[in-house]
């Protein structure tokens, strides 16, 4: 009798615990984050930087994805969400192996108990194949490690990066992953992370303006004036980083629930009411809207609404929107001008304000808008609720010893990377290449454009110019950009 293939009533490839809804929609959630840094941030950075930094900018975000992604599966998942090691770490070991990734996906640390250790919550076991949550999991792990990147652009080595990117990811994110997802200590104390507001965007702020802090600053000239090369072309990746959001507080929950639907809504509120906040701001106190204004403003509402997306209401993400448009705002714009030590940190981006200080903003915001019933689907510890809903200065408290731990880690741990790299290789590229740029670091430029340094070459060029101009020599404009 002849077999009917994927039509057969019990496939071998579906086996009874696999739900095709939510392994269809993690996989699309994943690759929807995965289009957030490619080509999302490598297009953002390459367009938002001066044009000699366009190719070094976009390759750090292209090379960081790559290289997370092979230490992922050689020890980083599972020292972010396997057995547990210590309170913050799990057990390092491949994610490579046909009988691990095939089976149900499980996440051994995150069965939760009582205090007289009966079982409150199961162990995290999603209805699809371990594949499918690694694959998920290294995508946030990727972006992490891009979004530090934006703090360095302009001026580090190269080859320090190459060093930098997956020795921070093995010895910062993992620790930070498990801590607070992966079953570690503050994940059963009930911190409420519920897409990364702590465990991406604090970190990733943190660890920016520190290692900001040990490569040093651009060229005076770079940090006086560095305009976009490309405005359009950064809105575009502004873009696919706003849509690709969708999958990165849409897939938290590991299934196609409705803390999916509430938190792919109110991720779009809230980043919708803080641009319209951020650039209303910008036209009250500078009489214009700027669109670099625009897209920090919707990334600031993005960043700050994912600790609580499906787990807070949709008035919940007006508000937070509004403030994630203007305590940011207000930081970089203000306060930043103000304050001596920020001002001697060159963190090209800002990672510092519209990821740290929008992170820990949303985090906070998190402890007391968390809806109950919403936090019941999602969270391991029953009963938990955001202060507004009687949940007391307690979960209050949680956040913010939480912040405090993972921006502690981050300080200590991104310097003596960075200290130890440096006994090898130097942080920063030297001053005659920071005014080179792309073609001393790379030896390529972004744009072949005519006459930009290009001289006229009869040899070259004499069957498509009139004899007139190969015999006398020509010379393009040169188009700054």
């Amino acid at each position: 009798m002849a077999t009917l293939g994927p039509y057969d009533p019990h496939p071998p490839g579906v086996p009874n615990w696999l739900n095709k809804g939510d392994n269809a929609w993690q996989m699309t959630a994943a690759t929807l984050v995965g289009l957030q840094s490619v080509p999302g941030l490598v297009i953002l950075y390459g367009s938002i930087v001066k044009k000699k930094w366009a190719v070094n900018s976009a390759f750090m975000a292209l090379y960081a994805f790559a290289a997370v992604l092979i230490v992922w599966v050689l020890c980083g998942y599972r020292m972010a969400f396997g057995e547990r090691l210590l309170p913050f770490w799990g057990k390092a070991g491949v994610a490579l192996s046909e009988d691990y990734l095939v089976r149900r996906a499980k996440m051994p640390a995150s069965l939760h108990k009582y205090k007289n250790n009966t079982v409150e919550t199961p162990m995290t076991e999603p209805f699809y194949p371990m594949a499918t949550l690694v694959y998920f999991e290294f995508m946030f792990a990727a972006i992490t490690v891009i979004l530090l990147a934006g703090s360095l652009l302009g001026r580090m080595n190269i080859k320090a990066w190459m060093a930098f990117a997956p020795l921070w990811l093995i010895f910062s994110y993992t620790v930070g992953a498990f801590s607070l997802w992966g079953g570690g200590f503050l994940y059963h104390w009930g911190v409420i992370d519920y897409s990364g507001g702590y465990v991406i965007h604090l970190s990733s702020g943190i660890a920016g303006i520190t290692a900001a802090y040990w490569v040093g600053p651009r060229l005076k000239a770079d940090r006086e004036r560095f305009s976009p090369n490309n405005i359009l072309l950064m809105l575009t990746g502004a873009g696919l980083l706003w849509m690709g959001w969708s999958g990165f507080n849409g897939g938290a929950p590991y299934a196609a629930n409705i803390a999916a639907s509430m938190a792919v809504l109110n991720t779009n509120i809230c980043a919708a009411t803080s641009l319209l906040v951020w650039t209303c701001l910008d036209v009250a106190f500078f009489k214009k809207p700027s669109v670099i204004g625009a897209v920090q403003g919707m990334m600031t509402g993005l960043v700050c609404i994912t600790p609580g997306a499906g787990l807070v209401h949709g008035w919940a993400a007006i508000v937070m929107g509004m403030l994630s448009g203007s305590i940011p705002w207000f930081t970089m714009m203000i306060l930043h001008k103000n304050l001596p030590l920020l001002q001697k940190v060159d963190d090209t981006l800002a990672v510092f304000h519209t990821h740290a200080v929008a992170g820990l903003l949303g985090g906070i915001l998190t402890g007391f808008l968390a809806q109950p019933e919403l936090c019941n689907v999602v969270l391991p510890v029953s009963g938990t609720r955001g202060v507004l809903y009687g949940g007391g200065a307690f979960q209050l408290l949680k956040q913010l010893v939480a912040a405090g731990f993972v921006i502690g880690w981050n300080i200590v741990v991104t310097t003596l990377i960075l200290l130890a790299i440096r006994v090898f290789i130097p942080l920063r590229m030297p001053d005659e290449q920071l005014m080179i740029g792309d073609d001393a670091a790379h030896g390529e430029e972004a744009y072949a454009l005519w006459g930009d340094g290009e001289r006229y070459e009869t040899v070259r060029h004499s069957s498509t110019y009139p004899a007139d101009l190969a015999v006398t020599g020509a010379r393009g404009l040169t188009i700054q950009l």
